[in-house]
């Protein structure tokens, strides 16, 4: 457990289930003060009353949601420490079922959502000379299969944004983990019946959310002058 000099306000987006989840709940038992925004207010209101952390109703999609959410965090806390940019969604098909819609709400949430956590929390970080932004990405933004072109475009943004965001920073850390197979609601977010099931087919080797937790708790207990910029967690038996 950290003591109050070593324990760093960290706000997570997505936090209602999956890896926001199991993100807040590691590092509030890490002892670091956490802040939980999601759309599923109910889930938030459980999380923190287990949890003792804050929370925000946010939709990452909207920058005005998200800047409430990073400024009610600073109201109580007085600082940010860390975003970690987590709210993802998943609905993949082949391209040329042309769910537009769908790869609409792929931008919005897993690209779009990152750019405005970034301009909601980078004038507090400046200010304070110091931050930490994880983004989470995917290991589809290292490789593209059939059903995930759209998916993947959005998870490759993610990683050369964070790339570009890295290299103009002195003092704010930058962090991207990508995880492979993971335990989550994401496959629910699939509404092609055959994808799904292929997916899901899959998911007996996954690894739970905790095990991405642990690597974003490592990335965030560096000290200041280490910054960890990339972490790729996978099962073991994932090709």
């Amino acid at each position: 457990m950290l003591d109050g000099m070593n324990s760093k306000v960290v706000l997570v987006t997505g936090a209602s289930s999956g890896i926001g989840e199991a993100t807040a709940r590691r590092l509030a038992a890490a002892g670091h003060q956490v802040f939980l925004g999601a759309r599923r207010i109910d889930r938030l209101v459980a999380i923190g009353k287990e949890i003792g952390s804050g929370h925000r109703e946010l939709d990452v999609t909207s920058l005005e949601s998200m800047q409430e959410f990073v400024a009610a965090a600073h109201d109580q806390h007085g600082r940010i420490d860390v975003l970690v940019n987590n709210a993802g969604v998943m609905p993949l098909s082949m391209v040329e079922a042309l769910r537009v819609d769908e790869w609409n709400q792929m931008i919005d949430v897993n690209l779009r959502g990152v750019l405005h956590g970034i301009a909601a929390v980078l004038p507090i970080m400046r200010d304070q000379r110091s931050g930490h932004i994880v983004n989470i990405s995917s290991v589809s933004g290292l490789r593209v299969d059939p059903t995930a072109a759209v998916y993947s475009a959005t998870k490759f943004a993610v990683r050369a944004l964070s790339e570009g965001l890295r290299q103009e920073s002195r003092d704010i850390r930058v962090t991207v983990v990508s995880p492979g197979l993971t335990r989550s609601e994401l496959t629910d977010g699939i509404n092609d019946t055959d994808v799904r099931s292929a997916v899901r087919g899959q998911m007996d080797i996954a690894i739970p959310a905790t095990a991405i937790a642990d690597a974003i708790n490592y990335a965030i207990d560096q000290p200041a002058e280490v910054d960890v910029n990339e972490l790729v967690i996978r099962p073991t038996a994932q090709g």
